[in-house]
């Protein structure tokens, strides 16, 4: 089910995390699919905990070469966690921009992993195990990227 909320509170509850298992637990709290603002979105987190790495893949592959240019159409928010040096990204990547109905997610550091399978729009937590097999049944994870007319916009105000 996905839970209604703001971004805003999404953002201020990942900066309650003191340690990365905090912060994964608060993760599998609100799932890698949520709908803010009456709009469903793929939550993606990477960031650095006191010098440990946290990361989201989509289907094994790092989140960010999944999302590719598309990364370019999501909007980000950095939050800070109650630590010095932590902190990261929040990605929102809008859910009707996902061209494939069924995809892997994991949030992860180097020795532990939240994972999930998300079919039709919603997630279902699975274990390691399924993770991993899934991964080779899965499509290639589709999004759509910016069009040319819009990388154009782009190319003209950056000039």
């Amino acid at each position: 089910m996905v839970k209604p909320m703001k971004v805003e509170g999404f953002i201020a509850s990942l900066r309650n995390a003191e340690t990365i298992g905090d912060l994964l637990k608060i993760l599998s709290k609100k799932g890698p699919v949520v709908e803010l603002d009456e709009q469903k979105f793929l939550i993606v987190v990477e960031g650095d905990f006191e010098g440990r790495k946290f990361w989201t893949e989509i289907n094994g592959e790092v989140a960010n070469q999944a999302l590719g240019d598309a990364m370019l159409n999501s909007s980000s928010f950095p939050f800070k966690c109650k630590r010095p040096y932590t902190g990261g990204n929040a990605i929102f990547v809008n859910f009707d921009d996902i061209e494939v109905e069924r995809f892997l997610i994991s949030y992860r550091d180097s020795d532990y992993g939240i994972f999930y399978l998300v079919e039709k729009g919603e997630a279902k937590k699975i274990t390691n195990e399924e993770y991993e097999k899934l991964k080779e049944e899965m499509r290639e994870f589709k999004i759509k990227s910016i069009s040319e007319e819009q990388m154009n916009m782009m190319g003209a105000f950056f000039g």
